[in-house]
């Protein structure tokens, strides 16, 4: 889904290739991912130890294992991945120290991050701007930190989902307020179902 975003914004297939491969390895290390791995492997073990009359091993094993194991698998069901961050974090770190707003710095921790329990990025943000459909809501596909004339600044990729396309250039000129103050967004339309958000600091 996110490679074919990419590829809709011009991205050539190699690199869109070089994206799925790593949304599998981010998709492993989830914590959900890690945690179920532990889990089923604590409960191999005392598993293999139970039948091998080993009950020192096997029982406190089981009774960690399984719990784990189905705490994985809970967390999986409700993860929501981080979007591509189609920049390395040390890139425009000088940038961002110098220049970056609190408010830009803030959305970019946030969605880094793995979710759990939320529907898409930027939710409750989303529901506020009533850029939001319950069923089909915006997806962040990607985010970019660039040099906005000397200022730092970001630019996300939306999958619009069912929010009409018109909905979001109606809430321009409101998107860069609501995010801080000092803020402009610039909104580009994308192939397909694509839009690309910049939130940027005006030029000086």
């Amino acid at each position: 889904m996110v490679s074919a975003s990419l590829m809709a914004l011009g991205f050539s297939p190699l690199f869109s290739l070089a994206l799925r491969e790593d949304d599998a390895m981010k998709d492993l290390f989830s914590p959900g991912s890690l945690l179920t791995v532990a889990g089923a492997v604590l409960t191999v073990i005392g598993s293999v130890a139970y039948a091998t009359d080993s009950p020192n091993v096997s029982l406190p094993t089981i009774f960690y294992g399984i719990p784990i194991f189905l705490g994985g698998l809970a967390l999986k069901s409700s993860e929501l991945p981080p979007p591509v961050r189609l920049t390395p974090a040390a890139q425009f770190s000088e940038l961002r120290d110098s220049t970056g707003t609190k408010e830009q710095l803030k959305l970019l921790k946030d969605v880094v991050r793995w979710r759990y329990g939320q529907k898409a990025h930027l939710e409750s943000s989303l529901e506020a701007l009533k850029l939001w459909d319950e069923e089909n809501p915006p997806q962040l596909q990607s985010i970019a930190e660039y040099d906005h004339g000397g200022r730092y600044a970001l630019e996300m990729v939306f999958e619009l989902g069912d929010v009409p396309r018109e909905h979001w250039h109606q809430k321009a000129d409101r998107l860069g307020r609501f995010f801080g103050p000092g803020l402009e967004a610039s909104l580009e339309d994308g192939e397909a179902d694509l839009l690309i958000v910049q939130l940027r600091q005006p030029c000086p």
